[in-house]
């Protein structure tokens, strides 16, 4: 490929992985506010709290994503209660169709993930809050959470990962995300193979970037809880 064509087509490049930096933030962030309920409920032990939670968790698990953004796109426009309610112009357009799936998306898997770490905190900590005299609020919130988030972490920064190659998912459509427009550029240019390869180059920038920032934050979570055990 040479160098001059790269640098026309770069600004487009930059701009296609704005869009898919600005889908991945906030599907990860709104999906992790979704998801703890919905791992919190998923914890407890009365069947009745976790039923819901489930049938939520196994639909969006069970399906692949493609699916849900095709039936939230294509497949909500069908209904004339939607076209004719207050949310239509958000439904009608890609952009917030694909911030909709990939955050009800993502909030299943980190559902899960919640769900294991708070399973997973030592039971020996949670009955030494309750001897303190917390009640069953102050220990998930002070205890609990706390200490699933640093179990939860590695998990957490995977499904990040998982969702930024995910976004490719958004050119369907009609999003000009980092590959919907590595898609526009090589129809244009007929330079399928370098297009595609500098989109590739720049996805895995991207998740470099996020992976040295996660090892940050786990090592900052590591020694704050070294602090607060002493």
């Amino acid at each position: 490929m040479s160098w001059d064509v790269f640098i026309r087509w770069l600004p487009s490049f930059l701009d296609g992985a704005w869009l898919t930096l600005q889908l991945v933030g906030v599907s990860v962030v709104a999906g992790l506010i979704l998801a703890l309920p919905l791992g919190i409920a998923r914890a407890s032990r009365n069947l009745a709290v976790q039923a819901l939670p489930y049938c939520y968790i196994f639909f969006f698990r069970g399906t692949p994503l493609l699916v849900q953004l095709f039936l939230v796109y294509y497949g909500l426009a069908q209904f004339e209660a939607v076209r004719e309610g207050p949310l239509w112009p958000y439904l009608r357009d890609p952009y917030w169709c694909a911030i909709i799936t990939m955050t009800l998306h993502t909030a299943a898997y980190i559902a899960e993930i919640i769900r294991g770490a708070i399973q997973a905190v030592p039971p020996g900590e949670i009955e030494a809050a309750r001897a303190l005299g917390m009640s069953r609020r102050q220990t998930m919130w002070h205890i609990v959470l706390p200490r699933a988030a640093r179990i939860g972490m590695p998990a957490y920064s995977n499904e990040v990962i998982l969702m930024l190659k995910a976004s490719a998912l958004a050119s369907t459509i009609t999003l000009l995300e980092l590959t919907g427009m590595a898609r526009k550029v090589a129809a244009r240019t007929y330079l399928h193979e370098e297009m595609f390869l500098t989109a590739g180059l720049i996805y895995l920038l991207i998740a470099f970037i996020l992976m040295q920032g996660f090892k940050l934050l786990e090592r900052w979570l590591r020694v704050d809880a070294t602090q607060q055990g002493r």
